[in-house]
């Protein structure tokens, strides 16, 4: 499925809409792309084309992303995350310029429907009588392999 493009004055590519949920869908300026030269298969291809693609996700200033998403997203996207709060991802996996995109965007789609479910909290739970039984028996064992390592009395 291709979108089409609009060039920004610095020469990244701006792409249409991307729509992740029924009420989430990220606008064209929110993101930027940019083709890089890539390393890893092509020959000498790479050194001629820029291939990979440098995607860049203004996710701060999204007005579509409630701010507990936003604040999901920060978490799973880790170093992907900028000072600035642009989710930025580099694809470098294939030959091909648009293939390299779609790549981009399937990953950056996965992140932010990944923030969109809260996590679920842990249910703390007792260890069962067995566990606790098996846990004191393995401490008390360790501790008599421990007690043999005494220094040897050579009078007997």
């Amino acid at each position: 499925m291709r979108r089409p493009f609009l060039y920004s004055d610095c020469g990244a590519i701006v792409q249409g809409m991307i729509k992740i949920s029924d009420s989430i869908t990220i606008e064209d300026w929110e993101l930027t792309e940019q083709f890089i030269r890539a390393s890893g298969p092509g020959g000498q291809n790479v050194n001629k084309v820029s291939s990979a693609v440098e995607l860049r996700f203004e996710a701060d200033r999204s007005p579509n992303l409630p701010d507990p998403v936003k604040s999901r997203l920060r978490k799973i996207a880790g170093r992907k995350w900028t000072k600035d709060g642009a989710v930025v991802l580099q694809v470098d996996e294939t030959r091909s310029q648009a293939r390299n995109r779609d790549i981009a965007q399937d990953r950056l789609k996965a992140l932010i429907v990944q923030a969109l479910s809260p996590r679920k909290r842990r249910v703390a739970t007792k260890p069962t009588l067995g566990s606790k039984k098996r846990r004191l028996k393995a401490k008390k064992v360790r501790g008599e392999v421990k007690s043999l390592r005494g220094k040897v009395d050579p009078e007997t």
